[in-house]
């Protein structure tokens, strides 16, 4: 097998099968990884991540009329290390919750550049980002106005805030992750916005610089942006505009997501067109920047042949919960006999029956011993990993240039129970 191949976009950037038909991601082994680092394991190509980065950071300064501001949608992947990488990007974060914040923080990203977000945020948390001087507070409802307004009081501060505003645009992707719709847990109605804009004018405490859109995630077609974009023209002109994110990503072949290129040019142009020139856009991409660097390591544990063939691995739906909550889909290969020849559901070692990564899997004659790999892990499955039947969570190894390193180290049995008083 030629030792340039490169393998499906599905893959991260630079990953390739070496003269040994073995998968390089970063420059590294997968099977070497598996054996230094155990499984299951997250395996980032750190390259890929800077890439993303600076792919929509060049798109907005080259397709928008106005300053600009990429932000890292730090749900998809909150880790200290990928935080560093991308502030060291020259990204700013957009964080929902105390402990993303501090996870910001501890990553390097400037207080000011750090968007706080969230539909029931407390007290606490509005007080540790007043503590940190955070930018930006998102506002996600009308009793939050009076909220923000006397923290930034209480700290003596003028507090410059977005309004989020839900659209009314309801995207092609599953319910879970859609949050445009007319009855979004998220933001407040055009026709609340009117009053919220408002009461947030009145206050000396708050300065609204701009308003807040996001619509959902994993979407492919571009004009649900453009239409979510021009539902805000009615409001008024502001100085800022968040467009959120929502940029799909592809998880299998077939997948084919606008270019990120593609999707930066529809969303700078809708805002020229309806919003008006100049304005200063600010983007919040998350999933589109870490999904594909990403690939998840697997030991076999067994191959069971009954009805069906169940190949079972050591992990599941503790590393990678989304198969079981959106039904979404995943790509598999042996890590060193990429191709197929039986066809069997990849299943995790979970006491759930629905604990199943990969259904009609094609596998090359898989075998207790061998090490799997499944791509585009990089957005969600670190931020969602958990301790289902007592499983320690896996470990995050960055690779770049054929040197791997450990940046979050896997949990032990003893850190099940640290918290026992």
């Amino acid at each position: 097998m030629a030792a340039t191949r490169q393998l499906s976009h599905v893959y991260p950037l630079g990953s390739r099968l070496n003269e040994h038909g073995r998968l390089e991601v970063g420059g590294c082994d997968a099977i070497e990884l598996a054996r230094e680092f155990g499984t299951p394991a997250y395996v980032v190509a750190e390259d890929d991540i800077r890439a993303r980065a600076r792919t929509f950071v060049e798109a907005a300064g080259t397709h928008h009329d106005g300053p600009s501001e990429v932000l890292f949608g730090s749900k998809a992947f909150p880790c200290t290390a990928v935080a560093r990488l991308l502030a060291d990007e020259g990204l700013g974060c957009d964080v929902a919750s105390a402990g993303e914040l501090h996870i910001a923080l501890q990553g390097g990203f400037d207080p000011g550049r750090i968007y706080l977000h969230g539909n029931a945020k407390s007290d606490a948390e509005l007080t540790l980002a007043a503590e940190h001087d955070v930018g930006f507070v998102v506002i996600d409802g009308l009793d939050e106005i009076e909220r923000v307004q006397g923290v930034a009081e209480a700290h003596g501060a003028r507090q410059a805030v977005l309004l989020r505003v839900t659209p009314g645009v309801k995207p092609t992707t599953h319910a879970a992750i859609s949050t445009g719709q007319l009855d979004s847990k998220f933001g407040v109605t055009l026709e609340q916005a009117v009053q919220a804009i408002d009461r947030v004018a009145a206050s000396p405490h708050l300065e609204l610089v701009g308003l807040h859109k996001h619509i959902g995630s994993q979407i492919f077609d571009l004009d649900f942006f453009r239409a979510a974009i021009a539902a805000l023209a009615p409001l008024g002109e502001f100085p800022t505009y968040d467009v959120g994110g929502g940029l799909a990503v592809a998880y299998t072949g077939a997948d084919a997501p606008p270019a990120i290129e593609a999707y930066v040019e529809a969303v700078a142009g809708a805002v020229r067109e309806h919003l008006g020139p100049g304005k200063r856009l600010v983007l919040e991409p998350g999933r589109a920047l870490t999904a594909n660097s990403t690939v998840t390591l697997y030991s076999v544990e067994s191959v069971k042949r009954t009805a069906s063939t169940y190949v079972a691995v050591d992990g599941g739906m503790s590393d990678n919960p989304r198969p079981m909550l959106y039904g979404a889909s995943y790509e598999v290969q042996v890590a060193d006999r990429f191709g197929g020849g039986t066809v069997c559901h990849v299943a995790g070692k979970h006491c759930e029956s629905g604990d199943i990564i990969i259904r009609d899997a094609d596998l090359n004659e898989p075998r207790r011993g061998d090490v799997l790999v499944t791509p585009a892990t990089g957005a969600y499955g670190h931020a969602m990993a958990n301790n289902y039947n007592g499983v320690p969570r896996p470990p995050v190894i960055f690779c770049r240039d054929g040197e791997a390193r450990l940046v979050v180290r896997r949990e032990t049995l003893d850190d099940l129970t640290s918290r026992d008083p």
